[in-house]
């Protein structure tokens, strides 16, 4: 039986994964052939992600990561998707055997510690078309399709969902009290979102045509606008390269396996020197998420909303609950 001697690396690994909010809902059981992955439904965001989709597929990151750190470590080991008995039980990593670590596999476990959303607008400079390829073909073997999102009236349906859905959620005094309930003002947090990580600029008026989350909304001071002479040229729009990832089917195995796709595309990004942040506003709420399926002629449900593109700004430390906290081991 192959058998890991300390899993502590590996779901150290694993935690790094992205979360909604940061809330880091997962919980982990080791024995030594295997990893239990578990949703910890007492981190729930009940407004905003009431079916725990969205967590869900936070989860399926932190699955790929384990994943890609057992074969950096030099072990090979399978993902079984699912489990009998407990509905929080997502994901099974078992270990096979022995597995001789590539250059690619070194790379992809050295960008998990490399990675960061970034919120602050990326550099104009273009995502490379190879790229958006290697995405692709990233995703495809876990059933999961990447669509660049390039026609004009894709664009504009989209960016008009995202604005909307945004404009309902600021509206919603429930979304706002839960959504400052995770925002950390203690750079040593080990949980929630950091506001030194939250671009100070009110998102509401950055020149693109993507509306990012406005982390601090109401809790900004007006500023008048500055003034504009009539020669002043205009501001540079921002146009990140925006992809959709979505499957064909909508259930709790369908978004472990979205969250397995994002977290391989994720790393593919991070260790081209790319960065990535998500645009799920329109997927958080049912209607604008049937909206954008109908609207887009999408043959599949969309799972994941997101801007990539060059960083121009150094990424801010998010915390992470200690390994101690998340992780029991068996015999």
């Amino acid at each position: 039986m192959a058998r890991v001697q300390n899993w502590v690396p590996v779901v150290e690994a694993a935690t790094r994964a992205p979360s909604i909010h940061n809330t880091q809902p997962w919980r982990f059981t080791a024995a030594p052939d295997r990893l239990e992955v578990f949703l910890d439904t007492s981190r729930e965001l009940p407004t905003l992600d009431p079916t725990h989709r969205q967590q869900v597929i936070s989860c399926g990151v932190a699955v790929d990561f384990a994943l890609v750190a057992l074969r950096s470590a030099g072990h090979e080991a399978e993902v079984e998707v699912g489990g009998a008995g407990d509905d929080d039980h997502l994901a099974t990593v078992r270990v096979t055997g022995p597995h001789e670590p590539s250059g690619a596999d070194q790379a992809l476990a050295g960008a998990i510690v490399e990675r960061h959303t970034r919120r602050a607008p990326f550099l104009p400079r273009a995502v490379p078309d190879e790229l958006l390829e290697q995405l692709q073909q990233a995703a495809g073997p876990y059933g999961v399709w990447v669509q660049q999102v390039s026609e004009t009236d894709a664009e504009l349906v989209l960016a008009h969902l995202l604005d909307r859905a945004e404009r309902a959620e600021q509206s919603d005094p429930a979304y706002r009290a839960e959504l400052e309930s995770w925002l950390r003002t203690d750079p040593d947090a080990p949980d929630g979102v950091p506001v030194a990580a939250v671009p100070a600029d009110d998102p509401a008026a950055r020149p693109t045509n993507w509306t990012v989350r406005d982390f601090l909304v109401g809790q900004r001071t007006p500023q008048p606008a500055a003034p504009v002479a009539d020669d002043d040229p205009p501001p540079p729009v921002e146009r990140p390269a925006v992809v959709l990832l979505g499957t064909a089917g909508d259930d709790r195995p369908a978004w472990v396996q979205t969250g397995r796709a994002l977290g391989r595309v994720l790393l593919v990004l991070t260790a081209a020197g790319m960065a990535a942040s998500p645009l799920t506003q329109a997927l958080d709420w049912p209607a604008t998420r049937t909206r954008m399926q109908v609207d887009l002629s999408l043959v599949g449900h969309p799972q994941m909303l997101m801007r990539i593109g060059w960083s121009s700004a150094q990424p801010t430390r998010t915390g992470r609950r200690p390994v101690a906290e998340v992780l029991r081991t068996v015999d």
